[in-house]
């Protein structure tokens, strides 16, 4: 293993991270309809969990309304069960074909706890990234222990870990102040 194998993979380890923060924010209902809010909604699908847009059309043909075409008559009734057991707060309306979930107004409250929620979320992904400065820190040392790299070269690995990690948090903040700034639009 070379520096350049740490760095390298510590780099994907942070990306990705950076992704699942993404993919969190994308699932928190901010006032306005999109088909990730119902990512985490799982149906009961021939006896295994599923996703609901694994057994049914998602559309948006409004920017309050999300529509649900389930591709077999029989999973609208679970489809309906599971999006109201969901932590979403949204009541499905059925007319036998397709369900139809209004999407309300956000109460200055509400958005405010989810602005708490995204500055969590945040977090945990710089924790995260810090998480993966340490260890590539670690294996930065062990290369040294082992003779394989110099003290200078340590250094300098190092700098370049912090300059990675440094870069990753950025971006976690401009996501994090555009989701924001999403939630707070009235």
């Amino acid at each position: 293993m070379t520096v350049n194998d740490v760095y390298v993979s510590h780099e994907d380890k942070m990306k990705k991270a950076l992704e699942m923060l993404r993919k969190e924010y994308s699932s928190l209902r901010a006032g306005r309809a999109t088909p990730a809010l119902l990512d985490k909604v799982m149906v009961e699908y021939y006896g295994t969990p599923t996703s609901v847009n694994q057994v049914a059309n998602i559309s948006v043909p409004e920017p309050r309304l999300i529509v649900i075409q389930p591709w077999e008559k029989s999973m609208l009734s679970p489809i309906e069960k599971a999006i109201q057991k969901s932590e979403l707060g949204l009541t499905p309306n059925s007319d036998g074909s397709v369900i139809r979930l209004n999407i309300p107004q956000l109460t200055q409250d509400r958005r405010n706890e989810l602005v708490k929620v995204i500055h969590k979320k945040a977090e945990e992904g710089r924790v995260a990234i810090r998480n993966l400065r340490r260890d590539a820190n670690d294996a930065i040392k062990k290369l040294e222990k082992d003779k394989v790299i110099s003290e200078d070269e340590v250094k300098k690995a190092q700098d370049d870990t912090q300059k990675l990690t440094d870069k990753y948090i950025k971006e976690i903040d401009k996501v994090m102040a555009v989701k924001e700034k999403e939630i707070m639009e009235v």
